[in-house]
This record gives C-alpha cells, structure tokens and sequence, in this order.
C-alpha cells in the first residue's frame, strides 16, 4: 500500500500546481499493458482530445502495447488529436508517475510533435 499512497501523494502536489496556472492538462495514466493519455479543459469538465493503446489505430501501429516503442506512438497521436482540437500549450499531469520510461517517452514524443509544456 505504501507505493500507492506515495503515488497519490505526488499526484495530488502535481495537480495542485496545475491548478493554479489555469491550462489545459494532457494527463496520463499507465498500467503494466496498456497507456492512456487525455488532453482535459482547464476546469476539467471536458476532454479535449484522447488517445491510448487500447484503440485501433495506434494498436495496430506496435507489436506490443507496454513498452516505450507504444508509448512513443500514443505521444503523437495525443499532439495530432490536441492539435486538431486548437489546442497548443499544456500542462503534463503525470498522475504520480515517475518521470522514466514509458511517461517520459510519451512526453518527448508529444514534445516533438507540437505540443509545448
């Protein structure tokens, strides 16, 4: 239990920076299969843009959905989608997570391909 409580410890002190700058957020979650990303308003009651391992596209662009490589492929497709949606600039909510990894090649790739934070 304790990898946990200092998990959502850290989430909590990272949403609460967040929430003072007033931007939209592109959070992450992570599981040991699977990656999911969402660009959400600055009030956090609309998501914006959203993309994950789960879906079709970016499936079946990887041969398998937990690893760097997955990871990678959801980072622009995030950037694709949240520019698309106008959206431009924002605040990375790693939810907890260590920044190593599978979030921190989700956050080059979403760099890379136009998003800044």
């Amino acid at each position: 239990m304790e990898k946990k409580s200092s998990r959502s410890k850290r989430a909590l002190k990272i949403r609460s920076k967040i929430k003072k700058l007033d931007v939209n957020r592109l959070t992450i979650h992570r599981t040991s299969l699977h990656i999911y990303a969402q660009v959400l308003s600055s009030d956090g009651k609309s998501t914006l843009a959203a993309a994950s391992t789960v879906q079709g596209e970016v499936k079946s662009a990887v041969k398998n959905t937990s690893n760097i490589e997955a990871a990678i492929e959801v980072g622009k497709s995030i950037a694709a989608k949240a520019i698309a949606a106008g959206v431009t600039e924002v605040a990375f909510d790693r939810s907890g997570f260590k920044y190593h990894g599978r979030v921190k090649a989700l956050a080059d790739a979403a760099r890379e391909a136009g998003l800044k934070f």
